[in-house]
């Protein structure tokens, strides 16, 4: 028997993109499964779609920046499976435009998704997921470790993940709760979103594109959500991919100019 056979995943943004991704990969490793979703539809026919494959799962349709609906997917997954091994906090959006000409509306907007749903989700879920020794999995991005142009307040949003999530691994480790960061570069899809741009003069098209106009290779998601189980299974505390951007981020914290001159350089 596999480590996930029976184990009890409930995944934010789980009807969409990166999370229904992350949570099929679970689903075929043997685990039991809750994806919630803000669009009915989506979350209905993405459970039908994963139930077809042979999945268990319970379709909740929740809005995460409200704390009611963060407490209730916990609570209504816990009713149907009796526990949780795991949460992954996939529930999130991207973000484009010069960040002094974003409103504080925008910053407002994308900060209770990106970071308060996250830490939303997870104070309601972690009581029961120490009581299994359970993983906590916060989807970050690069720009949770780097900043870079042209992605309005989306760095900010992710900065705070990643601090979020550190601050919950040293204080709950001893209580026996895993915490694991993913932070990906731009993840390939079928049919690329283009982001809207706000006052758009100066900037290029190529960061309408995932990633911002990062060059970095555009990441195969199944690939990376395979990892990331593989990661939950040994504990580790964070999956950078790709490798090979953890020198650009040593190199920024101790030299930050040289790292500006990085970053500017490869956007």
């Amino acid at each position: 028997m596999g480590y996930w056979q029976d184990k009890i995943v409930l995944v934010t943004g789980g009807s969409n993109g990166l999370g229904r991704i992350i949570a099929e990969t679970y689903g075929a490793a043997g685990a039991k499964l809750a994806i919630a979703g803000l669009e009915p539809n989506d979350v209905e026919k993405t459970a039908q779609e994963m139930r077809a494959s042979g999945i268990e799962v319970l379709p909740l349709v929740a809005d995460v920046t409200k704390p009611e609906d963060a407490k209730r997917i916990v609570d209504e997954t816990v009713a149907q499976y009796g526990a949780l091994d795991v949460l992954v906090n996939a529930a999130g959006r991207t973000h484009r435009g010069y960040l002094m000409q974003t409103s504080l509306e925008e910053f407002q907007s994308l900060w209770n998704l990106n970071v308060m749903g996250t830490i939303a989700c997870s104070q309601a879920a972690v009581p029961h997921l120490v009581k299994r020794k359970g993983h906590v999995v916060n989807i970050g991005s690069l720009a949770a470790k780097s900043a870079a142009r042209w992605v309005g307040a989306y760095p900010t949003t992710k900065h705070a993940v990643a601090a979020f999530s550190q601050q919950l691994r040293l204080e709950m480790k001893p209580e026996g709760l895993h915490v694991l960061l993913v932070c990906p570069g731009p993840v390939k899809r079928d049919n690329p979103r283009l982001y809207p741009l706000k006052n758009a003069e100066g900037i290029p098209e190529s960061a309408l594109m995932p990633g911002g106009g990062v060059k970095v290779g555009k990441i195969d998601p199944r690939e990376l959500a395979k990892k990331i189980l593989k990661m939950c299974e040994k504990r580790r505390p964070e999956l950078v991919v790709p490798w090979k951007a953890r020198l650009l981020f040593s190199i920024a914290q101790m030299f930050p100019r040289l790292g500006d001159w990085i970053v500017l350089k490869e956007t």
